[in-house]
């Protein structure tokens, strides 16, 4: 049974999303897949920065995700692929939502109005990099209609992970 996904807004970030961000991934649950613990204020003032020179410079970045009260609930976007390993010079896509807004459909939707976006700015396909233990981020890729493209060690951590593709 597909039932409707809830309303989402994306917006390039700005300087408070980088607070907002901070506040809302504050949880160890969010964090499991992300280094494990939280990050410190300055790392998503740096992200923030970052997804705003994106933005300019390609038509897409990491966009900051608003429920239909306009509450900051997390992002969601695409950006160039960061590490010097695994898919060098492809476009990956994201999402990170706050813990209280798992389960209710925002990643799908965030999502899906990313790959349009990056659709319209000519990107031929995209990649989504996650670990194999995040059953959640696998679904939305399934949702999505990615595929499996490789399984691989990560090099920092030594954990499985997958490479899922879209042909846009």
């Amino acid at each position: 049974m597909n039932r409707a996904l809830p309303a989402v807004r994306l917006r390039v970030p700005t300087d408070e999303d980088a607070v907002a961000w901070h506040r809302a991934f504050d949880h160890p649950d969010v964090m499991e897949f992300h280094g494990g613990r939280s990050a410190e204020l300055s790392v998503y003032e740096e992200l923030t920065a970052r997804q705003r020179r994106h933005d300019a410079e390609r038509g897409f970045c990491l966009w900051t995700m608003l429920d239909d009260t306009d509450r900051v609930i997390g992002f969601t976007g695409a950006q160039p692929w960061p590490q010097d390993w695994g898919p060098k010079g492809e476009i990956e896509i994201g999402w990170r939502l706050g813990r209280e807004f798992w389960g209710q459909g925002y990643a799908t939707a965030a999502a899906e109005a990313t790959l349009e976006r990056v659709r319209a700015a000519g990107v031929p396909s995209v990649v989504a990099m996650v670990l194999a233990g995040n059953t959640r981020s696998i679904a939305v890729t399934r949702r999505l209609g990615m595929k499996l493209e490789e399984v691989f060690t990560t090099p920092s951590r030594a954990e499985e992970g997958h490479c899922y593709r879209l042909v846009l």
